[in-house]
């Protein structure tokens, strides 16, 4: 008779575990992800010299960041 008990919960919790596999996790849009932020410190030890490519001014030295390298100055074609 307790055979029977312990077939019923072991269907169970396989029935239950094939579930909770099959669901779905929902993957973040590329609009909704966060930019990773750096602290003051980290921003100061990665900063790039001139030249280097960039993808804004707060990542150069100079914070001038021009045509995807970082600048020197302003007015530089």
């Amino acid at each position: 008779m307790w055979y029977f008990k312990l077939f019923a919960v072991l269907m169970t919790c396989l029935l239950l575990l094939g579930q909770a596999d099959g669901s779905p996790i929902t993957e973040l849009s590329s609009a909704k992800r966060r930019m990773k932020r750096m602290t003051p410190f980290w921003r100061g030890v990665t900063l790039r010299p001139i030249g280097a490519s960039c993808r804004d001014d707060s990542e150069c030295v100079t914070q001038l960041c021009r045509k995807r390298r970082c600048s020197l100055s302003v007015a530089q074609e």
